[in-house]
This record gives C-alpha cells, structure tokens and sequence, in this order.
C-alpha cells in the first residue's frame, strides 16, 4: 500500500492497469474454466454414448456360458471400462471393469457412480436382444486430468504472459510520461531570472500545465520587477533626504545661534516627514505592483472614502490657507477593493495642493450619472501638453520643482489606473484654471 499512497503518477497507473487487467483476465478465466469443463464433459459423454453404440451393433450374437474380459492393449485402456449384461448375467466385461453392475440395470443414459472407492462416469444403453444391457463407464479421475491438461494448455500462457504484459504496461506508461518529466527537468533548471516561457511543443494533456506555467512565470516576472523598481526607487530618492537631514544635523550640531540651530531642526523635520511620505508612496506603488487585478471583485462606498482622506489632508491644505472643497452624492459605491479610492483622491489632492499657490483652490467631484466619476480641478499654475504627457513618469515634476515631492504620485494613479481599467483624462480646468483631472470607471 506503500507505493500505491507515494504521489508517484507512473507507479498509480502501472498499479490500476495491473489490477484492471488482472481483474479481467480474472474473469475470463473463470469463464474459459467453465466453458471448457462444459464443452469437454460433453465430448467425452458423446465418447461414451458411442462407444456403447459400438458395442450394441457388436452384441446381440449367441451368448454362451463362456465369461469373456477384455485384453488389455493399451496402459490408458485401464481408465475406460464395459459390461454387457444378459438376463442379469455378466457375459462380457473389460479388466477394470468390477463384476457387478457399475450402473443400476433396467436405467439407461449418464449417471455418475462409485465402486470400489472409485467415481465412474457411466453410460448405459439396452443391447439388441430382450433382457441385454450395455454399460460403459470412465473413471473420473482420469477425465478430471483430461480437463486440466486442457485448461491449463490454455490458461497457463495467459498467466506466464501477465508479467511480460505488465511491463509492457511500464514501458508505454514511462514513455507516455517523458514530456512530464521532461517539464519537471525544465523548470527545476530555470534560472530565477529567466524570463522565456517555456516550450509549447508538448502533447495536448500537458500544454494546460505549460500555459498555466508560463502565466505563473509572467506574474512572478512581473512581481520581481516590482520588486526590483522598488529597490532602486528607494535608493534612488531616499538618498536625497537623508543626506539633507544628515547635513541639517550637522548644522544644527554646530551651530552657536539659537536661531539657526532652530532653524536647521525644522529643516530636520521637514526632511524626515519628505522621506516618511516619499516612503509610504514607495510602499504604495510596491503593494499595487503585487496586487492582482480583480475588478468586481469587491465594492467600496467612495464618497465615505474620500471625505476620510480629505478630512487626514485638511490640515495641510489649511496651512497654505487653500480652499479645499468635495461635491458628490451621499453614497456611491464602486467596483474597487476598499482603500483603493483613498490612495487616488489622496494622491490627486496631494499633487493638486503642494503645486498650487497659496489660497488655491482645490475641488473633488463624483458623478453617478452613467459611469461612476472622479474630477478633481485645481486653480494652481497647470501644466503645458509636453508636460502632462509625461505624468506618471516615475519620479517626474513638474516645472515647479520648488514645491516638496518626489513625483510618485502621479505613478500611483496611473497603476490604479491600468489595473482596474480606469480611464484617465487630463486637460486645463476651464472653471478654476489650473489642472483638471478626470477618472472614468469602466461599465460594470
């Protein structure tokens, strides 16, 4: 049972055809058995009816006292024997026959008898005078070895060519196995990095588990490229922030004025809440990378999401004494996992205020009426076509460098974007002058 449990696939099917084939040939034999024992029985009846045929034409002449038995010719002679009985009377018999009657006289036909310790089948037949009865008998014994002989001529090969058809069964299985193992040599020498799919030409049963591979593959491509985007993003624009609040606490550490030392420390501050934000940005676009595309999967009610967002974000807003405004119905929801809508109107909102002058204003719309829609307009500077064409771009600012971001912002949305199937529109607000910006979910 060891080796039917172990996940071995060629020993499962060597095992069930085995016993399949086994279970047949079971049963054919059986039934071979059967019908063989029949079939000769029969014949060997038929034998007996008529060789006592023969001894019926035989008989019938002038029987005399003289007791006549019957030589002996052949050593196979001894498994057959007859009797003619006359008026009761023995008056012929073989040499194994006994002297008394090996069937009842006055029954005719087969009857199955023991004399002597010894089963006889036995066929008996009235002769051609009145009062004469013709009994020939064979010895059970020697139509049982008859039987087997036979049987086994037939079955014997049968079961000496079970072990030769089981490793045949093997062999084909083993060889029907070889894109599989072949697959499994495949991928167990792929280098991590690799980046080909694997091969199509394999048989029709094993392209599913190719093409399912191949997919696997990409994901993980995908996955690691994310990984590897993050990695040199991070060591990319960390850079800049650290070494300025490293520089700031060295200032701050030298300095004998009270007020540059204040100074230098609030530029430590800023320092760090730039690298914490440029940070949680770097985590966002990580997590988006790994996030599988599931729209429908889950629905959000985004106007409750976007009034938390931009209630976190008032304080800012208010510390450059902008206007910061939300018009949206009570409850909308939308096809986008929860959380999701807060990373793109926080993102939005975010651009839109640290590159808009102060007392800008800032407005976030929702539109129900068809689609679902998110417009979010601002009366800061804009942008020229060159410019918007390049937002997304990882780590791009605008011309208004002076304003404190690191230009991932954009990137976010624009992954949101691809991912959920979400169109994105960017033109020159005509109500408020600066950027206007419009997300356009796709029919549910």
């Amino acid at each position: 049972m060891s080796a039917w449990r172990q996940p071995s696939l060629q020993w499962r099917l060597t095992l069930s055809l085995l016993l399949a084939t086994g279970l047949i040939w079971l049963v054919v034999v059986v039934m071979t058995w059967l019908k063989t024992e029949h079939e000769l029985l029969e014949l060997l009846d038929a034998h007996l009816a008529q060789t006592a045929a023969v001894l019926v034409v035989q008989s019938g002449e002038d029987h005399d006292d003289d007791f006549t038995t019957a030589q002996v010719l052949h050593k196979y002679q001894l498994r057959v024997a007859f009797q003619i009985w006359h008026q009761n009377q023995l008056v012929s018999r073989s040499f194994e026959a006994p002297e008394m009657p090996l069937a009842p006289l006055g029954q005719s036909g087969i009857s199955d008898q023991r004399h002597a310790q010894k089963s006889w089948r036995v066929f008996a037949t009235p002769g051609r005078e009145s009062e004469e009865w013709v009994i020939v008998a064979e010895l059970q014994s020697a139509r049982d070895d008859i039987l087997n002989a036979g049987l086994q001529s037939a079955i014997v090969p049968m079961l000496l060519a079970f072990p030769a058809l089981g490793l045949l069964i093997w062999a084909v299985i083993f060889h029907s196995l070889a894109p599989l193992r072949q697959l499994s040599l495949s991928v167990a020498q792929r280098h991590p990095d690799a980046r080909q799919p694997l091969s199509e030409a394999v048989s029709v049963e094993v392209l599913p588990l190719v093409h399912s591979l191949n997919r696997l593959f990409e994901k993980m491509a995908l996955q690691m490229e994310g990984e590897r985007r993050f990695t040199a993003d991070a060591a990319h624009e960390l850079r800049t922030p650290i070494a300025a609040i490293r520089m700031q606490a060295q200032v701050a550490r030298g300095s004998s004025q009270m007020a540059d030392r204040q100074a230098a420390l609030d530029a430590v501050l800023q320092g760090c809440d730039r690298a914490s934000r440029l940070v949680t940005q770097l985590l966002q676009l990580a997590r988006l990378d790994a996030l599988s595309p599931m729209p429908g999967a889950n629905t959000c009610d985004a106007v409750a999401e976007s009034r938390a967002i931009l209630a976190d974000l008032g304080p800012q807003v208010l510390a450059k004494r902008q206007v910061l405004s939300l018009e949206a119905p009570d409850v909308l929801h939308i096809n986008m996992p929860p959380g999701l809508v807060g990373v793109l109107v926080g993102n939005l909102v975010d651009n839109a205020h640290r590159y808009s002058p102060e007392e800008a204003s800032i407005h976030v719309q929702w539109s129900a009426l068809g689609r679902p829609q998110l417009v979010v307009q601002d009366s800061g500077p804009g942008l020229n076509a060159l410019h918007m064409s390049r937002l997304g771009d990882r780590f791009f600012r605008g011309p208004n460098n002076g304003a404190d971001g690191s230009g991932l912002g954009w990137s976010i949305v624009r992954r949101l974007a691809q991912r959920f199937g979400l169109q994105v529109q960017v033109d020159r607000s005509v109500q408020w002058g600066g950027l206007r910006v419009v997300l356009t979910w796709p029919d549910e």
